[in-house]
């Protein structure tokens, strides 16, 4: 099985680059499943079910979700509806949405689970647990588990890769905007990488238009941020799944994407 992860797609700017480079990417990568992150998909924060569908239009067969996922209220409903959509597992179990979602690609059962880190965000329990309980209660139900674990802190990131390594197929960091250059397949068989970075435009402060973010920075007073729009990428993951549930190699992708 080949998979594209996407990162944080920001905006509309990360939406229309998205559906701009998906036919290059498709005709090069051959995936088998697209994984998306959509956490800022709506106007630079959170998802609406608009933004959603321009992301499953673009030919998303799953959005993952984070911090930002409870940002427009008016999506609570469709996130408990619309099955292809994870929010992190480790949130309230009673909040909208769920944790994980399972989809059949290339004669396997991938599960798309979404965990939040938690150094400096706000979730209701250690992601290390629920990983280990997600991981259990997914035998015989899923071929191949993969983890978008949505946090802040790299050293966070690298022990959850550790944590599963050996477990799940992959474990991909979003949150940060910026790519790191860690990509490997760890020594279990887990593809694992910091951050795959963002879908949207690299002439921002990742992704919200530069002189309002260096505005916040210097005055310290509240700034509207916007999404910004010139110079788009896609940034993300391709990683080929064996048989056996286990990543055979991870390629960093960093993509720009012309007259968007």
């Amino acid at each position: 099985m080949r998979m594209l992860f996407i990162g944080d797609v920001v905006g509309r700017p990360g939406r229309r680059g998205l559906a701009a480079a998906m036919p290059a990417l498709r005709e090069r990568h051959l995936p088998d499943i697209i994984v998306v992150n959509g956490e800022n998909a709506g106007g630079g924060v959170g998802i609406t079910e608009e933004t959603a569908a321009e992301i499953f239009d673009a030919g998303a067969d799953a959005i993952t979700l984070g911090n930002h996922t409870y940002r427009h209220r008016e999506v609570y409903a469709y996130l408990d509806s619309e099955q292809r959509i994870v929010r992190p597992a480790n949130f309230p179990a009673s909040n909208p949405g769920r944790g994980h979602t399972i989809v059949d690609a290339a004669g396997m059962r991938l599960a798309v689970v979404n965990l939040s880190g938690m150094l400096h965000l706000s979730v209701e329990r250690s992601p290390f647990p629920v990983a280990d309980e997600l991981v259990e209660a997914l035998k015989g139900r899923a071929d191949a588990i993969v983890v978008d674990f949505h946090a802040e802190l790299t050293s966070e990131k690298v022990a959850m890769g550790w944590h599963l390594d050996g477990r799940a197929a992959a474990v991909l960091g979003t949150h940060t905007h910026v790519p790191t250059a860690d990509a490997r397949v760890l020594p279990g068989g887990t593809a694992h990488m910091c951050d795959v970075g963002m879908t949207g435009s690299r002439d921002g402060v990742i992704g919200v238009k530069r002189e309002q973010a260096l505005a916040g920075f210097r005055t310290q007073m509240p700034v509207r941020f916007e999404s910004a729009e010139e110079n788009v990428w896609v940034m993300g993951a391709s990683v080929e799944i064996g048989g056996d549930g286990l990543a055979r190699s991870i390629e960093q992708l960093l993509v720009p994407v012309d007259g968007v």
